[in-house]
């Protein structure tokens, strides 16, 4: 059964192609490329001869059963523009298809942008939310914010340049003057990483240039700090008065207390 190789490539410095890329896309029957031209760049520095097709957001309806038919006779690559396919780009639906038809999909990994900013924003990287690019519409895009107002892990956004300044207002006002760090022109001779608060970000780019990518510090989470323990007693003892329960007492004062329930429940029982 033939394969849909899903082949990342450079996102600016074309060293940064694996030998496995390099022999995966000499290899194989047809590249399906999200810009041909863009591409063929690539492989004319790597000297490779393998035939493209275009396959993007604006033709995807009528190239998809073209690429799955092509896959019937052998090998075919996805590549996007620049990083990992398939990651907010139309190249998810050829994999989602190809799958369902049962042809053999796998990963050839490498660079991406989502995880180059990520590691070098000084941001925590344990837990983070990518979002690619947030709405254009001012409505869906507060509203998009708003429900990331609490998220508490990194969260990570890509950005054209006529758009970046548009977006980091909509981050300011939505989620307060959090820590970023703006990565512009990854790996490219103009790389640039900026990392302050958004406030700053945006006196920064007065004029953005080249593509972004946005990490957004998550919520901090504030620990409660302990009550000390004849506040426990007399807000318990309370609560007990005006016939509040054990178990509603110990659930209402948990989280305003710092306290577990457990806690709680065994100071409750020293009222009796």
């Amino acid at each position: 059964m033939p394969t849909l190789f899903v082949v990342a490539t450079p996102i600016g410095n074309l060293e940064d192609i694996t030998l496995r890329a390099m022999r995966i896309l000499k290899e194989v029957s047809l590249i399906a490329a999200e810009d041909t031209r863009h591409t063929l760049k690539l492989l004319n520095a790597m000297g490779i001869k393998t035939p493209l097709t275009s396959y993007y957001e604006h033709n995807k309806s009528t190239k998809l059963d073209y690429v799955l038919d092509q896959l019937e006779k052998g090998d075919v690559a996805l590549v996007s523009d620049a990083g990992t396919p398939g990651i907010a780009d139309p190249g998810s639906e050829l994999i989602a298809a190809a799958i369902k038809r049962g042809f053999r999909v796998e990963a050839v990994p490498g660079p991406s942008a989502v995880m180059t900013a990520l590691v070098v924003s000084g941001l925590p990287t344990a837990q983070f939310k990518f979002i690619a690019f947030l709405p254009r519409k001012v409505s869906e895009r507060r509203t998009v914010i708003q429900e990331l107002s609490g998220e508490t892990a990194t969260i990570v956004f890509l950005e054209a340049p006529h758009r970046f300044r548009t977006t980091a207002e909509a981050l300011l006002e939505g989620l307060g003057d959090r820590r970023v760090a703006i990565c512009r022109e990854l790996t490219k001779i103009h790389e640039e990483v900026f990392r302050g608060k958004i406030s700053d970000a945006l006196a920064h780019f007065i004029e953005p240039r080249g593509e972004f990518v946005l990490v957004v510090e998550g919520k901090g989470i504030v620990e409660a700090k302990p009550m000390p323990v004849n506040e426990v007693e007399t807000q318990l003892c309370k609560l007990k008065r005006n016939g509040v329960s054990a178990k509603e007492a110990t659930t209402m004062l948990a989280d305003k207390m710092g306290l577990s329930r457990r806690e709680l429940y065994k100071a409750w029982l020293k009222l009796e």
